[in-house]
C-alpha cells in the first residue's frame, strides 16, 4: 500500500477514549507518523536487499527444487535432442503441400522409436523450434516465453518482412498442432513439441509454453550442441542441414549406406540415382560450410558407403575417452 494511503487509513481508524482533535488527536497523529516512517524504512530496506540480490545473481545459480530448466548452452549453438537429429522427424523434404501423418512410425536409427501425428515437419520447422528453445533455456520450463515476431526472426537470422512473419506463424501453428511419442534407452516422452502458443493482442508478442516434461529429451548424452553459424550457412539446403545435425550428434561417425542416409533424412525422392546425386551435393555443401567456420569435416564415398571424419566436441571427446577406458578395463 502507498504510504499516503497507509497514513490516511490509520488516521481514520477510531482511537478508543480519544477524539480526532485536541491533545489526544495530536498524540494519535504523532503515533501514526512514527508508524508510517517505520513502514517506509522497512520498505526501503527490502528494496535495497532485493536490488543487492539481483546484482549478485549469477547465471545458472541453483533454483528451487520444483523449478525445471533445460541445460544451459552458449549463444553460438542450439541444443537439439539426438532423437530429432537421428530420424526423419524434421525431414529434408521438398517445399509444397505437407502430408498429414496419424501415429506413423518415423525412420530412425536402431534403439530409437518415434511415432508422430500431425503435418510433416521440415528443417525450417526445426529452426523455429530450436530458436524458441534457445530463449526458453534461460527460464523455467512450463512458464510463458514471450517474444515478438521481430525478435524471433532476428534470432533466426531472417529479415522482418510480411512474408517471413506469415511463414513464422504457419510454422509455430504446425509445431503446436502435433503429438510425438519417443522411446529410447529406457526413457520416453509423449506430448506436443509446443504445449501452448498464442498472440498477446495488446503487445503483439508470441506467448509460447513448453511442457515441463520436455527436459526428459535433454538428459545427459541425449542432446547435441548444433553450431548455429554452420547451420545458417546451409539455409535453404535442407538435406545438408539434416546431415549437419545427424553427424554432429555422433562423436565418431561410422560408415553408412547412401540409401540409408536418405531414408533417415526423410527424403521423398523416388529416384535412387537422383537421391544419391542430391546427397553428394549436400555433403559437399556441408564440408564447405564447415571449413568456412573452422569446423573440420571431411567425407569420402567408397562404393555405396559414406565415410565421414569430423572433430568431436569437448563432451564427445570425454565420452570417447570414457568408452575407451571401459573397453581397456574389460580386456584386463
Amino acid at each position: 500500500m502507498p504510504l499516503d494511503d497507509l497514513r490516511g487509513s490509520i488516521i481514520r481508524a477510531p482511537v478508543l477514549g480519544r477524539g480526532p482533535t485536541g491533545a489526544g488527536g495530536e498524540s494519535a497523529r504523532h503515533s501514526v507518523d512514527t508508524l508510517v516512517a517505520r513502514v517506509a524504512e522497512l520498505q526501503e530496506k527490502h528494496r535495497q536487499r532485493v536490488a543487492l540480490e539481483m546484482r549478485n545473481k549469477l547465471p545458472g545459480e541453483p533454483l528451487p527444487h520444483d523449478v525445471v530448466k533445460l541445460p544451459h548452452w552458449p549463444d553460438f549453438v542450439r541444443g537439439v535432442p539426438n532423437g530429432f537429429l537421428r530420424s526423419a522427424l524434421f525431414g529434408a523434404i521438398a517445399k509444397g503441400r505437407r502430408r498429414y501423418m496419424s501415429g506413423e512410425w518415423m525412420t530412425t536409427l536402431d534403439g530409437l522409436t518415434i511415432l508422430y501425428t500431425g503435418e510433416r515437419l521440415d528443417q525450417g520447422d526445426l529452426d523455429v523450434w530450436e530458436s524458441v528453445l534457445h530463449l526458453v533455456r534461460l527460464s523455467a520450463l512450463g512458464g510463458p516465453c514471450r517474444v515478438t515476431s521481430y525478435a524471433l526472426l532476428k534470432l533466426m537470422g531472417k529479415t522482418d518482412t510480411g512474408k517471413n512473419r506469415r511463414v513464422l506463424h504457419t510454422r509455430i501453428t504446425r509445431l503446436r498442432a502435433n503429438a510425438v511419442e519417443i522411446k529410447q534407452d529406457g526413457w520416453s516422452y509423449i506430448g506436443g513439441l509446443i504445449n501452448e502458443a498464442y498472440k498477446d493482442n495488446e503487445t503483439q508478442e508470441w506467448v509460447i509454453v513448453f511442457s515441463r516434461k520436455l527436459h526428459t529429451l535433454f538428459a545427459a548424452d541425449q542432446f547435441t550442441h548444433i553450431d548455429w553459424n554452420v547451420r545458417r550457412a546451409l539455409a535453404g539446403k535442407s538435406l545438408a542441414q539434416w546431415l549437419h545435425g545427424f553427424y554432429a550428434s555422433h562423436a565418431k561417425p561410422y560408415p553408412m549406406r547412401m540409401d540409408t542416409l536418405l531414408k533417415l533424412a526423410g527424403s521423398e525422392d523416388e529416384s535412387p540415382s537422383s537421391g544419391r546425386q542430391t546427397l553428394r551435393k549436400a555433403l559437399a555443401a556441408l564440408a564447405e560450410a564447415s571449413e568456412a567456420n573452422r569446423q573440420p569435416f571431411s567425407y569420402d564415398i567408397r562404393g555405396d558407403l559414406v565415410h565421414v571424419d569430423k572433430k568431436p566436441s569437448d563432451s564427445q571427446r570425454r565420452h570417447l575417452a570414457k568408452k575407451s577406458g571401459g573397453q581397456r578395463n574389460r580386456r584386463l
